[in-house]
């Protein structure tokens, strides 16, 4: 085997380290450059800030596992006893956020500015009242330009108000400001906890902890409504049995006593026959409220039964600190970057062109 073949390539870091020392006036120059393009690039975007809940919600399943499952859950524990009984279990909860309906559902929350000098409705708010970065203007205005002229004409009715809004057929501009919306609030469970986390980014702090709260609030009904739909039928439906008993009832009783009256002193075996029989149907729809009213209190109690509670562990509260962008750390990391550059670019004779020791 030739001896060139045993030979190791090896850099040089001596000669390296004189090469940097002796361009360093070129390392200078770029962090000048670099230090005033990140700047101009980052402190014109806007602040943002983030208010995160989290709430446990009621484990549901087998009555008599439920007090284990919860005991159980604390300890970092899923029995996964919601996922026998529910369509929609704590694992799902994320793509109700994605729904176009329960997007939707949050445009009329009444949002307003620390500063109060906004206060609107959260879709009026995303859509006229969000700040933008001034050196991405001209390029959201090209593309945009660009894409009406490729895009087909959309005849969709435009909406000026959150009530307007169809998530069934919405035009362009309200399904991206739909989309930005997804983007802002995020929902996330714990596996092994079932523990609800609720994210929400706003340029205001304090619309961002209203959304946040509201947001918490809108799951909970959405999950309280579809768990109870079927006891509220049935609920209904009972009302509406023991109302028609009671109505039949009182009809009964008036038909009774306006015959005992009418036919007082009389001794005839036809009118006592008769009375009987009048006096008989009264004590059956008597009977038949009687049932109707015990029914109707057995289904309200399930109904009770039924209806999930929600434990908030963390609640919404106005962040302090913006969240983002982080300016000094950007600024840093792409003079880290432009010094890794620049030092491979001076360096890359002695780099990629090795020679054999």
């Amino acid at each position: 085997m030739e001896q060139s073949n045993n030979q190791q390539q090896v850099i040089d870091l001596t000669k390296i380290f004189k090469t940097i020392w002796g361009k360093r006036r070129t390392f200078f120059k770029v962090w000048i450059v670099t230090f005033i393009l990140s700047c101009i690039w980052v402190f014109p975007k806007p602040r943002f800030y983030t208010c995160e809940v989290k709430l446990a919600p009621e484990m549901g399943g087998d009555q008599g596992m439920g007090g284990f499952s919860g005991i159980a859950s604390s300890f970092g524990f899923n029995m996964g006893g919601a996922k026998g009984q529910d369509a929609i279990y704590p694992e799902l909860y994320p793509q109700l956020f994605e729904n176009p309906e329960f997007i939707v559902g949050l445009y009329d929350v009444l949002v307003t500015t620390k500063d109060g000098d906004i206060s609107t409705n959260y879709f009026t708010y995303i859509k006229k009242h969000q700040k933008k970065n001034a050196l991405t203007r001209p390029y959201y205005y090209v593309v945009g330009l660009i894409k009406s002229m490729f895009a087909e004409e959309d005849n969709t009715p435009r909406v000026t108000s959150a009530k307007g809004v169809n998530p069934f057929m919405m035009n362009r501009k309200d399904y991206d400001l739909m989309r930005s919306i997804m983007g802002k609030i995020k929902c996330s469970v714990d596996k092994k906890t079932s523990v609800i986390t609720i994210n929400v980014k706003d340029q205001d702090p304090l619309v961002c902890a209203i959304m946040a709260d509201s947001a918490k609030q809108h799951l909970q009904n959405f999950i309280i409504q579809y768990r109870t739909s079927k006891a509220h039928e049935d609920v209904a439906y009972f009302q509406h049995m023991r109302d028609s008993a009671e109505y039949e009832y009182y009809t009964a009783m008036e038909r009774y006593s306006r015959y005992c009256d009418s036919h007082r002193g009389l001794i005839l075996q036809s009118y006592q026959s008769m009375q009987d029989k009048l006096q008989n149907e009264l004590s059956l729809k008597q009977n038949a409220l009687s049932a109707m009213e015990t029914q109707l209190q057995n289904s309200m109690l399930k109904l009770q039964e039924k209806t999930p509670a929600f434990t908030t562990l963390m609640s919404a509260v106005v962040p302090v600190r913006p969240a983002g962008p982080k300016r000094l750390m950007f600024v840093i990391m792409m003079l880290i970057l432009a010094s890794i550059g620049t030092a491979v670019w001076l360096c890359k004779d002695e780099i990629f062109n090795l020679k054999e020791k």
